[in-house]
């Protein structure tokens, strides 16, 4: 027999069966190595935004008191992602392989280059420092969800809830200015996406065996937890830079 938890059938088998089914290590391969492409894509968009001057400068704008400041295409740039995600909530009732991939391709464009903005804000040996210092981190906590004996369902609707108070948090901090608040949200942020990427492995694990074999539907399911193991790095990323990225 079958229970469900948090909509994934999981299956009563020992967890030893699963670890070495051939077909689930294929599937976390495609996802990784959509998620490692990806990330590549938006290193080198951040890159040719942050540092060749004539894209630079349709992105962003010297304010008149000196500090960097975005053009109306990069307000867009940036808001363009949460546009995206929240118009698929509406618009993909019946999502189907191609068109995940094509939402996953928009959203690691979008926001690859709003991250070209870090460029101007940290020096390219923090930055490139953290991002290793990132994964690694995610290399161990993509292994632990992936491996763990532990049910880690429990934690998704605790982490989601963490999140919208991220969210909220910053919103607050954008007119408040505060130092202590934003290196508390980054703390708080760091530990939250840390969970998210054990926790969005795991389902991917439940995802697979739930799906028992259906390509189509395995192909819908390897662009999804690509994105969302892309999107919980990117953001892990951004926190750690927080404590670990010098400034220009």
């Amino acid at each position: 027999m079958s229970d469900f938890r948090n909509g994934f059938s999981t299956p009563a088998s020992a967890p030893a069966d699963m670890a070495v089914d051939a077909g689930l290590r294929s599937f976390m391969l495609g996802v990784y190595n959509k998620l490692a492409l990806g990330l590549a894509v938006a290193g080198v968009l951040a890159y040719v935004v942050g540092n060749v001057p004539a894209v630079q400068t349709l992105f962003f704008a010297q304010t008149a008191d000196g500090r960097v400041g975005m053009t109306l295409l990069g307000m867009v740039v940036q808001f363009l992602p949460l546009v995206l995600l929240f118009g698929s909530m509406f618009f993909m009732k019946n999502p189907t392989a191609r068109g995940v991939n094509m939402l996953y391709w928009a959203v690691v464009a979008s926001i690859g280059a709003g991250l070209g903005l870090l460029f101007l804000r940290y020096t390219d040996g923090s930055l490139a420092s953290t991002f290793f210092v990132t994964a690694a981190a995610f290399g161990g906590l993509s292994l632990f969800g992936y491996v763990t004996k532990k049910d880690l369902s429990g934690m998704g609707t605790f982490l989601i809830m963490g999140v919208i108070g991220l969210v909220i948090a910053s919103i607050v901090n954008m007119f408040m200015q505060s130092g202590v608040l934003y290196l508390i949200i980054s703390g708080v942020g760091v530990l939250i996406f840390s969970g998210l990427i054990a926790y969005d492995t795991q389902r991917l694990k439940m995802t697979y065996y739930a799906l028992g074999g259906d390509q189509a539907a395995l192909g819908v399911a390897t662009g999804f937890g690509a994105l969302s193991l892309f999107i919980n790095f990117v953001n892990l990323f951004q926190f750690l830079l927080a404590f670990m990225g010098n400034r220009e």
